[in-house]
């Protein structure tokens, strides 16, 4: 090939090339602009994470939410003067703890192989009556949830994370704001957990006194207590 048209067909491509730019800096500006904001939504708890909507939206199929652990009676709090370690022994197998928490009853029970152990009284959330649906609504969500983490905490003894949002916390959360039950900025929440009291106020359980932004609260030696005998991963089932 004659070396002016071998020039030409450089520059030609170089041409096209220079056209095409533009578009993949588009692109790339585009992509970066929609990972940006769904990181800062994200954040916000303004939008479902990504490793949750197959979940959510039912595609791996929905998890029945239906109670797992055997009803007990209304005024029953089982082994209260008793420990936990006199009733368990150590060497149990944790996957088979689980906790069951009632609301209406102020009662958190410890469950073996779903046999019930020991009760405790508890309080929740400033506005204990309903399920949460966003953030700053003061309720303690209700459902079927698991440790996420657990560790100790300078004002409240201990700290048990539990892992709400679920997929089914989202889509209540979700309903709620088609119904216009909740404003659409309204932002789903997150750091529940069951943790102890301010160091000498007892007297809030004792007198249960819901006094939590969401969180389910014990005496700071019961939630000691049952701080040993739960895992990550522990099953903890919330009714109202």
């Amino acid at each position: 090939m004659p070396s002016d048209k071998k020039a030409n067909s450089v520059k030609e491509y170089s041409a096209a090339l220079g056209s095409r730019r533009p578009r993949w800096i588009a692109v790339g500006l585009l992509f970066g602009c929609v990972a940006t904001g769904y990181f800062l939504l994200n954040r916000l708890e303004m939008i479902i994470p990504i490793t949750q909507l197959p979940a959510v939206a039912c595609l791996t199929g929905c998890e029945d939410d239906s109670p797992i652990h055997p009803a007990m009676e209304t005024a029953t709090f089982l082994n209260s003067e008793q420990s936990l370690s006199a009733l368990l022994g150590e060497n149990i197998d944790r996957e088979q703890v689980s906790l069951l928490i009632e609301k209406a009853a102020h009662r958190v029970t410890v469950f073996y192989e779903l046999e019930p152990i020991k009760s405790y009284e508890a309080v929740y959330g400033t506005a204990p009556v309903g399920d949460k649906r966003f953030e700053g609504d003061r309720k303690t969500p209700e459902g079927i949830f698991r440790i996420r983490d657990l560790y100790p905490h300078e004002e409240w003894a201990k700290f048990i994370w539990l892992d709400y949002p679920t997929p089914q916390s989202w889509r209540r959360h979700l309903q709620s704001k088609l119904t216009g039950e909740i404003g659409l900025l309204a932002t789903i929440g997150s750091e529940i957990g069951i943790h102890g009291v301010p160091e000498g106020s007892d007297r809030l359980i004792d007198t249960r006194s819901d006094w939590t932004w969401g969180c389910i609260s014990l005496k700071n030696a019961d939630v000691n207590e049952v701080y040993e005998y739960v895992s990550h991963g522990t099953v903890i089932e919330i009714l109202p």
